[in-house]
């Protein structure tokens, strides 16, 4: 049965290694959860396992672009699979939904905050469904490298909708996250498929390169065949920008890629390196998260990686097609403190936490707010941020409602005058309404919705599906920004500053563990014991062989990695000279964290709003260690 479907839907004769375990799990009415290394089919045990459930499967996501590959993919081999998200209007999301409740629909893909709308919850309290899946699953568990909060309330929605089954998707877990994961969902260790993370056509290289020899010996490396699909990792945008345009005028068909950039234009960077156009990305982590190329020659680390789960998600995505394929980190130890900055940078302020529990009203049970307004004003980046609400949700604090979009604006395609003829009587009346109530610049119409539905006494759904059926209709351009999040305040009965600090301390944890993550990996790299042993061991996986024969410890021998130069003491420098500009811009609000931030070039929503970043000292000790800089900054402000 299981074989007859995977060769007429998927023209596949045989499955990938674990695989067919997986789905005789899933299809026996058992929950299951596959470790497969990156580029393995860990995709087809749900896609295959849904076909034969009675109903709906649902697939957790962590990217929108994945879903949509997904999806494609699914479409073009005629299993009915749907998604619903953020981008789409209220028209095809009713239109998803009945498709589902009618039992035409097998698959359901969403990304995790869908559950954050409480309408979604209630559709899906109404449908039965087979299968919860959650593809990244390491993100569920706080011991992983990539802890996303919202992951945390998944057991929480399995139960609450009566998901008797679970498939755990992962490329990337240790043995600690493996019984985290199962823990939280209740999955026995025989329902655990791993099927190895060695590979024997990765050639791994740790070489040792100083700084200023990186841009040589990275020309080396990718001079002999220019025209391999290669990836280049980097640690910052700026460094992708410099590295890609240092390539090119040496002749290599290379391009940056990084998240600063606008998503059409990363999008047709990523359509050009899938076909060949372009041959080598310089790219942040933010490139590679459902790359399905299969003949990726080279995948180089410019600098480290950011651990060793990290580095192994990253160079999975060299050859796929089996054949060898060459992955190389120039490592030195200058930007260690570079890659522990970003992580103290995502722990708030004491102050800051304070400030947000301050915000919760405590008058009313709705709080409304925006992501971006609330971080600037409690100077928390937006990530932590969201991870605050999340832990607030955990503590029955608070409690996700609905979101929407606090701002419309549209450009008219054919004139109001055309639009208000396809009308008459009543609805020609509210049309109106909407048009009279918006301004008009030059080109965009802001549409003042609070006004209309006042002016009308009428629902804001009516509004915004109104201008939604004007832009499917082809008559406006619309865009929707500013997402509003609704909250119910379940609970305030708190201390603000007994919560604050318990919640800091949460932080303080999470950056000790992802700090040594980085220190971990440092280890692995110097080692003297085969690196394809040292990496399977680290993932759980028990290998009979001492050494692989093509890994750089094999053929050369371990490595050192070594600093450029010592750095003079911090006493060299003058406390006034590098914070007297940066006070003066605060006018004198500073902590010394947030004064060790700022020379660390460790950037928070309050610097982008005074454009702190401009100051010639933002950044300049970025190469200390940032606890170093702390105790230094405390030890001038006592004098």
């Amino acid at each position: 049965m299981l074989h007859s479907s995977l060769k007429q839907y998927f023209g596949f004769d045989e499955f990938r290694p674990g695989q067919q375990a997986v789905v005789e799990k899933i299809v026996a009415g058992q929950s299951a959860v596959a470790i497969f290394p990156t580029g393995s089919g860990k995709s087809l045990c749900y896609q295959l396992s849904a076909i034969h459930l009675p109903h709906l499967t649902l697939v957790v996501s962590p990217l929108l672009a994945l879903i949509q590959d997904q999806l494609d993919y699914l479409v073009r081999r005629g299993i009915s699979a749907v998604r619903i998200d953020s981008t789409q209007g209220r028209e095809v999301e009713m239109e998803v939904m009945r498709g589902i409740k009618s039992g035409a629909h097998k698959i359901l893909m969403i990304s995790v905050e869908r559950f954050k709308n409480e309408r979604f919850r209630r559709f899906l309290s109404e449908v039965p469904i087979s299968l919860l899946v959650i593809d990244e699953a390491h993100c569920i568990s706080e011991w992983g490298h990539n802890f996303r909060p919202d992951y945390m309330k998944l057991p929480t929605f399995q139960k609450a909708f009566k998901i008797e089954q679970v498939l755990l998707l992962t490329a990337t877990a240790t043995p600690k996250v493996i019984e985290d994961m199962c823990a939280k969902f209740s999955i026995g260790k025989e329902n655990v498929i791993v099927t190895g993370f060695y590979r024997s056509n990765l050639h791994l290289r740790i070489c040792s390169v100083a700084e200023q020899q990186k841009n040589r010996e990275l020309l080396t490396l990718v001079v002999d065949k220019p025209n391999d699909p290669t990836i280049v990792y980097v640690t910052l945008q700026k460094t992708a920008e410099v590295v890609a345009h240092f390539l090119v005028h040496r002749g290599i068909n290379a391009v940056a890629y990084h998240a600063g950039m606008k998503s059409e234009e990363r999008e047709q960077i990523q359509n050009e390196f899938m076909t060949g156009k372009t041959a080598c990305i310089v790219a942040t982590i933010a490139f590679g998260m459902g790359i399905d190329k299969s003949d990726i020659r080279r995948v180089i680390h410019y600098d480290l990686p950011k651990s060793i789960e990290g580095y192994s998600q990253e160079i999975g995505r060299a050859g796929r097609d089996g054949q060898p394929s060459n992955c190389i980190v120039l490592a030195n130890l200058d930007n260690v403190q570079v890659l522990e900055n970003f992580i103290y940078g995502d722990t708030p302020e004491l102050e800051s936490i304070e400030q947000l529990l301050k915000e919760i009203p405590q008058d009313n049970r709705h709080w409304e707010l925006q992501i971006g307004t609330l971080a600037t004003k409690c100077n928390i980046r937006q990530l932590p941020l969201k991870t605050l609400l999340v832990y607030l949700e955990m503590k029955n604090i608070i409690k996700p409602l609905y979101s929407f979009y606090g701002s419309y604006r549209f450009a008219n395609l054919v004139s109001n005058e055309v639009v208000l003829d396809k009308f008459q009587g009543e609805r020609k009346a509210f049309v109106k309404a909407i048009f009279d109530n918006s301004q008009t610049a030059r080109k965009w119409t802001n549409v003042d919705v609070k006004t209309i539905c006042s002016a009308y006494d009428t629902p804001r759904d009516r509004v915004v599906a109104a201008l939604e059926h004007f832009n499917e209709q082809g008559w406006i351009h619309l865009e929707a920004t500013q997402m509003i999040e609704v909250f119910e305040v379940v609970g305030n009965d708190f201390e603000v500053g007994v919560l604050a600090e318990e919640l800091f301390d949460l932080f303080r944890k999470k950056e000790e563990i992802e700090v040594n993550r980085i220190h971990e990996m440092v280890s692995l790299f110097e080692s003297d014991v085969c690196l394809s042993k040292l990496l399977a061991e680290y993932f759980g996986e028990t290998v009979s062989w001492a050494a692989c024969g093509h890994c750089s410890v094999c053929n050369a021998g371990s490595v050192h990695l070594s600093k450029s130069a010592n750095l003079p003491n911090l006493a060299f420098y003058s406390y006034p000279m590098l914070v007297n500009d940066f006070e003066q811009k605060m006018s004198g609000k500073t902590t010394p964290d947030l004064i060790a931030r700022f020379l660390c070039g460790i950037a928070v929503p309050r610097f982008t709003t005074l454009k702190v970043k401009s100051l010639p000292n933002f950044g300049v000790l970025e190469n200390y260690r940032y606890h170093e800089v702390i105790g230094w900054i405390e030890s001038n402000r006592i004098q």
